[in-house]
């Protein structure tokens, strides 16, 4: 059972045991199960990624719920507060961690290893002994050419149009964080309808944009490694977008029926928090992806 622990006159709630951990766990293990055999061209792996996805959905819906219940019968004080906020930074931050391992592996890509085989500096004898006539280029499938001949998504055409859409809906959770502090629901409601429905037009453009690579510019994950990188870049934003979209439409429902007030919000200053980092990971990916 949930119970506290008293310092003085310090009071901190800790929750009661729960399961959902240990069933997040597993739904996620078969969820990138699934997503690994269906990459790999076997027919049950798609089930399978369905399957823990719906696992994984119907884990953070009860996950939620427990949360949820917790904070609004007044459990949560100023301590746990504290203990939120940090747990949010130390979240964050091993996500910037995450996609730094991507872009640094771009940046080794295109360097290092591509000038190596293409002959420069320290890759002469790579160059003449395995890769004669491969010339450093970017972007490219490798000496290999793994994938056949593609074409590249122009940046300013979807690309630019989802990041005024990102960008813009910084600016709309942002209005929505002052009208929440000021007490003005109404306008809190529509300015995060608002973001929630930025979100989705930006998932609906990116779903275009894979559609059109994949089936007109034979741009798909097995394009060597611009294919790669481009895919494993955009496609965990994209995944990012979604969560954060999910979170947002789940603020938005608490908001409406008046969960937060103007003193006690960290649940909304969290997913707004975790919605600008989506916002500047798009621009480093805008920026070294599509542009460069």
């Amino acid at each position: 059972m949930a119970q506290t622990h008293s310092t003085d006159a310090n009071i901190y709630f800790v929750p009661h045991s729960s399961k959902w951990p240990f069933v997040g766990s597993i739904a996620l293990f078969t969820t990138m199960i699934g997503v690994a055999s269906w990459l790999n061209e076997t027919g049950w792996g798609k089930w399978v990624f369905f399957a823990g996805a719906l696992m994984m959905i119907a884990t953070l819906f009860m996950w939620f719920g427990d949360v949820i219940r917790e904070s609004v019968s007044g459990n949560y004080n100023k301590q746990v507060d504290v203990s939120f906020r940090m747990g949010m930074v130390w979240f964050i931050f091993s996500e910037v961690m995450f996609f730094a391992a991507f872009f640094g592996a771009l940046f080794y890509a295109r360097q290092f290893a591509l000038p190596w085989l293409g002959g420069n500096g320290d890759g002469v004898m790579t160059n003449d002994l395995l890769w004669q006539g491969f010339s450093n280029a970017w972007p490219s499938n490798g000496p290999g050419s793994i994938g056949g001949h593609f074409q590249t998504i122009p940046a300013w055409g979807l690309p630019l149009i989802n990041t005024l859409i990102l960008l813009t809906s910084g600016v709309t959770i942002t209005i929505a964080h002052h009208a929440l502090k000021a007490g003005e629901r109404g306008k809190l409601l529509f300015w995060l309808g608002a973001t929630v429905l930025l979100g989705c037009t930006f998932l609906y453009f990116q779903a275009e944009e894979y559609i059109h690579a994949y089936h007109e510019l034979n741009l798909t994950l097995g394009s060597g490694i611009y294919g790669s990188t481009f895919f494993m870049l955009t496609g965990f934003h994209g995944a990012h977008v979604t969560l954060g979209t999910i979170m947002l439409a789940i603020i938005w429902l608490r908001c409406a029926r008046g969960h937060f007030d103007k003193d006690n919000h960290f649940g909304f200053e969290a997913v707004a928090w975790y919605w600008h980092f989506v916002d500047v990971v798009w621009l480093g990916l805008f920026l070294f992806v599509y542009v460069l």
